[in-house]
């Protein structure tokens, strides 16, 4: 099944050096480009004089460098985390070691379901010092950000608008060059859906991703997505009539176009659909809802 959605892969950047992309808008990418991050984490730098880092990204001395480099003469005030995979809350220790600015988010890794064991490939020691919430304002000396609370790709997931612009900054929630991963128990497809419905009821001008290049029509784009996510369904649907009844089998018929070493994040992408097929009571399983369960339709 195609993907109803034009995914652009190209960025015009150096690494090291911050790209303006807008009067209130620069970019550093890090270095740590991979399979599940294109180029590397986009961190953005929202503001003039007094700014505010979005996403400061890894654990890396090396990309915190790229950014004050990009702000030499101007205030950190603010570090602002759209959520705590690896590569995108760690820096912000980094960072506000070497600025003493406050950071903000929604809250430690899996804070969105709580007495929930969240996956481990979070970032364990984030804790923002700002704890905020969904339409949550945030104001700089030239810049206003409000918070919108998306949690599906993970359950703290925000993502930032700029009011100034009517731009959002998306994170992982929407990317500009791949679907998100949306990996139980931390993520929920029934959320992740519903977050998507939700950014239709805005009218943002622009997206800017953490990873990819702008989104620059986006609700066509957001639609697109839940097209996508429903065809996924779709196809499981299929598979099961077919008597491909497990996650492993599924996989191989829904990702041939898909390098094998990636079926593994497939899987966790197929069991997030499946879960939710299950909830609205079209799927079920004799034993526990898990990625070795066989399913059938209901």
């Amino acid at each position: 099944m195609a993907t109803p959605i034009s995914f652009k892969k190209e960025l015009e950047f150096q690494y090291g050096k911050a790209s303006e992309l807008s009067p209130k808008i620069r970019r550093v990418i890090a270095e740590n480009s991979s399979a599940f991050t294109l180029h590397g984490t986009g961190t953005y730098i929202v503001g003039r004089g007094e700014v505010a880092v979005i996403d400061p990204g890894p654990y890396d001395e090396k990309h915190i460098d790229a950014i004050l480099r990009a702000t030499a003469g101007e205030t950190i005030t603010h570090i602002l985390v759209t959520h705590t995979h690896s590569d995108h809350s760690p820096g912000a220790a980094l960072l506000k070691a070497k600025t003493g600015a406050k950071t903000y988010g929604f809250g430690p890794h899996g804070s969105g379901k709580p007495g929930m064991k969240p996956e481990q490939d979070g970032d364990m020691d984030f804790t923002p010092d700002v704890k905020i919430s969904d339409n949550e304002i945030i104001e700089g000396k030239d810049w206003t950000v409000k918070a919108i609370h998306t949690p599906g790709h993970l359950s703290n997931h925000l993502c930032f608008e700029l009011i100034d612009e009517k731009t959002l900054f998306s994170g992982d929630h929407v990317m500009g060059w791949s679907t998100s991963i949306v990996s139980p128990p931390d993520g929920d497809m029934v959320q992740y859906m519903a977050s998507l419905e939700k950014l239709l009821d805005y009218d943002h001008a622009l997206y800017w991703p953490t990873h990819g290049p702008a989104i620059t029509d986006p609700h066509p784009f957001v639609r697109g997505l839940i097209t996508h996510r429903h065809g996924r369904m779709d196809q499981i649907r299929n598979c099961l009539k077919s008597g491909a009844m497990d996650i492993p089998s599924m996989v191989k018929q829904m990702y041939t176009d898909v390098p094998e070493y990636l079926h593994p994040a497939a899987a966790r992408s197929v069991y997030s659909h499946i879960i939710m097929l299950v909830e609205t009571g079209e799927v079920k399983t004799d034993g526990g809802i898990e990625v070795t369960s066989i399913y059938e339709l209901a």
